[in-house]
């Protein structure tokens, strides 16, 4: 045994030896740790913007079905079982007009670079309301509040960094609907009770014309004491509910055709109108200087500049000078609140005025009219869009002086010829101060014009009838607005 000063000393051994390299391993665990979760955010992320992209096709594709409910016309029908050929053009399952434009507009927003597909459905308001692919089964209900769903949904949106934890693919699937409002007979719910609560509507961008509560084609060849109504005084129900077509045989009030003259006398100012107001006066005998049918408007009360007002016509201010460009643009702030006695509606209410007088193919109308339609400085007007009401659904076509430019012969779905103005009950009389009388709103007429004459007479096709009637109970500030009688809104979605 060797002396202890000879034997070899061991080195000290350094504390936790055995932990070398734990370091390394933290980090390698750590690493695939924080690789998963950037793999994740980066696909969530993905994930996420692909479903606002799903969201943002649902709504544009419900709100392009419901708005061609609205333009068709269809809710002037009433009853989709009674007139089930004419709602399943519009929206009887997948080849109708509906659900035609919610595909092709949904189909237009991709989602992830692709298109998903896309499901439309019509159902109405209630609980366990039937939701139908086709909605000439869903009656009355649906003729007052059609609304239509629409679901845009992808199965196969690629993945990246999941792709690691054999995720290839993801789904993402958005839900939106419309509704087209016609606030006729409103006041029947879904269970079929009455319950007296009308709601109105306040159509904005309209033109300050004033016609009496009197379908010129309800019966064929009536006049100013036999002619029906447009619309219930009541409950604001649609009298004549159904469809013409080829410009109207009295079959219904959606595709009558008639003249509208400004029931004035001569030039002169004031206005001085035929009272009761001229419904189908003979070729001549007073201003309308066109065979019957025909109906006289008197020009609203138009108290703030007008909007939209193109640059070849004259504009103005308030009072008088402001009607011209109404009617070449829109009345948006006079407030023709519908379904409200004019002494509760929005100060001052709603008014005719004959300190107008817009007779004549000199007169503001036509003017104003040539001007905004065709671009033209006066009547007679050429080149405008047409309406073909042949068939139905009706179909528009651009013309030569198409204002937005679209190539003559073009099918298109909207036009500035397509226009809106207030019914009112003649029944409540006139309660004239100075040259104004109040007048209370009843409902709108949505038509469109098919020409202006030399003599300022206007042809229109009547699209759409609404009306509220004077049992509206709803404050004025509850009314629904839009650009139409028949207003669109997205309902639920973004």
């Amino acid at each position: 045994m060797k002396p202890a000063f000879l034997q070899r000393r061991r080195p000290h051994s350094p504390p936790r030896s055995g932990e070398r390299g734990i370091t390394m391993v933290l980090v390698a665990i750590s690493m695939v740790a924080i690789i998963a979760m950037a793999a994740w955010s980066i696909d969530l992320v993905t994930l996420y913007l692909a479903r606002q992209e799903a969201q943002r096709a649902a709504d544009a594709g419900a709100l392009a079905a419901a708005r061609v409910i609205s333009v068709s016309g269809i809710t002037g029908t009433g009853d989709p079982d009674t007139q089930a050929p004419y709602w399943n053009s519009i929206c009887g399952g997948p080849n109708s007009a509906a659900s035609q434009a919610a595909q092709a507009v949904a189909g237009q927003n991709s989602i992830g670079s692709n298109v998903g597909s896309v499901t439309v459905t019509y159902s109405t308001y209630g609980t366990g309301a039937a939701s139908n692919a086709d909605c000439t089964p869903l009656g009355t209900v649906f003729a007052i509040n059609p609304l239509v769903t629409v679901q845009v949904k992808r199965t196969d949106l690629p993945s990246f960094f999941s792709r690691m934890w054999k995720y290839t693919s993801q789904s993402v699937s958005a839900t939106a609907t419309a509704e087209a409002f016609n606030p006729s007979a409103s006041d029947t719910q879904s269970n079929g009770a009455t319950t007296g609560d009308v709601i109105p509507v306040q159509p904005r961008c309209v033109k300050p014309w004033m016609v009496p509560n009197l379908d010129p084609m309800n019966p064929l060849g009536c006049t100013s004491a036999t002619c029906k109504k447009f619309v219930s005084n009541g409950d604001g129900s649609i009298v004549n509910d159904s469809i013409s077509t080829g410009g109207g045989s009295g079959n219904g009030v959606i595709g009558e055709t008639f003249t509208l003259f400004a029931d004035c006398n001569g030039a002169t100012i004031p206005c001085a109108p035929t009272l009761p107001p001229g419904i189908n006066i003979p070729n001549g005998a007073f201003n309308g200087n066109t065979a019957p049918p025909n109906m006289g408007y008197l020009p609203g009360e138009v108290l703030y500049s007008a909007v939209a007002v193109p640059s070849c016509a004259t504009s103005g201010g308030g009072g008088v000078s402001a009607y011209e460009p109404a009617v070449a643009g829109c009345d948006q702030s006079t407030v023709y609140q519908c379904g409200v006695q004019s002494s509760s509606a929005v100060s001052p209410g709603n008014a005719v005025d004959l300190s107008e007088n817009p007779t004549g193919g000199t007169g503001d109308t036509a003017t104003a009219l040539a001007c905004s339609l065709t671009g033209q400085s006066s009547a007679p007007i050429s080149g405008q869009d047409t309406l073909d009401t042949g068939n139905y659904p009706f179909k528009i076509t651009a013309g030569d002086n198409n204002r937005l430019k679209i190539p003559s012969g073009t099918l298109i779905t909207g036009s500035n010829q397509i226009v809106s103005f207030p019914i009112y009950d003649q029944g409540q009389g006139f309660a004239w101060v100075g040259n104004r009388s109040a007048v209370t709103i009843v409902g709108f007429l949505e038509v469109f014009i098919n020409w202006v004459d030399a003599n300022g007479n206007i042809s229109v096709t009547v699209l759409n009838v609404a009306g509220c009637g004077n049992g509206a109970n709803k404050a004025p500030d509850s009314a629904i607005t839009g650009s139409s009688p028949v207003p669109v809104r997205l309902i639920t979605g973004q």
